[in-house]
């Protein structure tokens, strides 16, 4: 992209009820995605001839569109690589096959830490299994089409009771959702069985959805996404808002806990494990800071950001892993800026930046990593990748 202009659209997950994949696919079919072009981008996968159905049903009152697929290919599970290969060879525009290998990518890792195996000998059994890929692809699809530039989402509800897979009995949520849910809010549910799948879970991973409640949004419309299941007295349905952000739209406002206290007596080495638990256990922002202390002792300011909920594991932590013996807490508001991943095209390749948004105005910052791996694979200094993005936006 040369600039950034405005409108865009975003896109906010109300998962009043959970989250699937053919859910979020059902209701973005709902706004207006075409079930035809859809189909043509799912017979290019080469697992045999693929056939979409959309039906509208009823869960609880209220209705929604349910997802369905006539596949010819004789159902079998995959191997990541395998995964990936199918994916490269379909007929996909690039950023379909990003969102898509991504999607995926995420998965495998959250495969491969909870069962202790490498990326590459992970065995996908349900998640490998054809509609599962259908349901990335689709939404990869759904996503890039609809011109998708942020997405949200609401707190997520979890499920009673356990759940069974190809290993057996297993607590609800699955394990690989939890992993790829880290960093979202979660609540229990007075509900049975299984609400949010893995791939519902890495659908907002990938999308790098931010929580926060509905940002100031022209509406566009709204789709609804049946599940499979009718759950007791409750709308087993995935409801979308499509919108485009207002001009005016201002920073978020929150309210944080700041920690505090003055270490004096405390081995430095010790100090990176005890940041590194620190965000661990929730922290939003560490700092160290030089202080003079009494009988003339030179001291560090600890300093941590956490959201309220995190006190008692904040404190905990700075109490095991460091020599204080007492802690100030400040309960306070806060104003951020919008933020967000995009990528921009430059000479060398695609570059992944930060978007900082305030009152409607935006910049570009650049994104540490991607600009040191980018600098790595060009043999370019760092602070010339940094140069680019000005360059290219017309900055």
């Amino acid at each position: 992209m040369s600039k950034i202009t405005m409108p865009e659209r975003w896109l906010y997950f109300d998962c009043f009820a959970g989250l699937s994949g053919d859910m979020t696919l059902g209701a973005l079919l709902d706004l207006g995605l075409s079930r035809a072009s859809m189909e043509e981008v799912f017979n290019t996968l080469g697992l045999g001839r693929v056939e979409v159905t959309a039906q509208r049903v009823n869960r609880a009152g209220l209705t929604g569109i349910k997802v369905d697929f006539l596949v010819s290919e004789n159902s079998k599970t995959r191997h990541y690589q395998e995964i990936c290969n199918l994916i490269f060879r379909a007929n996909l525009s690039p950023a379909v096959r990003e969102l898509s290998l991504s999607m995926f990518r995420l998965l495998g890792e959250a495969e491969a830490q909870i069962h202790g195996l490498p990326l590459e000998e992970v065995h996908f059994h349900e998640l490998g299994a054809v509609d599962t890929i259908l349901d990335v692809v689709g939404v990869a699809f759904g996503v890039t089409t609809l011109g998708i530039a942020r997405t949200f989402t609401s707190p997520i509800p979890q499920g009673q009771g356990l759940i069974t897979g190809c290993h057996g009995v297993l607590p609800n949520p699955a394990p690989a959702t939890l992993a790829l849910l880290t960093g979202l809010p979660l609540y229990s549910a007075s509900l049975p069985g299984e609400l949010v799948t893995p791939t519902g879970a890495v659908i907002l991973k990938a999308l790098s959805a931010a929580a926060e409640p509905l940002p100031a949004l022209n509406l566009l419309g709204v789709g609804y996404g049946a599940g499979s299941r009718d759950l007791p007295g409750h709308p087993n349905l995935l409801r979308l808002y499509l919108g485009e952000p207002l001009a005016s739209a201002a920073g978020i406002t929150d309210r944080v806990l700041v920690l505090e206290t003055n270490i004096d007596d405390m081995n430095p080495e010790l100090y990176e494990p005890l940041m590194a638990g620190l965000f661990r256990v929730g922290a939003l922002d560490v700092s160290l800071t030089p202080a003079q202390m009494k009988k003339n002792r030179p001291g560090v300011r600890l300093t941590v950001i956490a959201p309220p909920g995190a006190k008692e594991g904040i404190l905990e932590k700075i109490f095991t892993e460091s020599t204080t013996i007492g802690v100030r807490l400040m309960e306070m508001e806060r104003v951020t800026a919008r933020r967000w991943a995009d990528t921009i095209e430059t000479p060398y390749g695609p570059l992944t930046v930060k978007v900082i948004e305030y009152g409607g105005r935006r910049r570009l910052l650049p994104e540490y990593e991607a600009c040191r791996r980018l600098a790595e694979e060009k043999g370019l200094p760092l602070i010339e990748v940094y140069r680019l993005i000005p360059a290219v936006v017309g900055e």
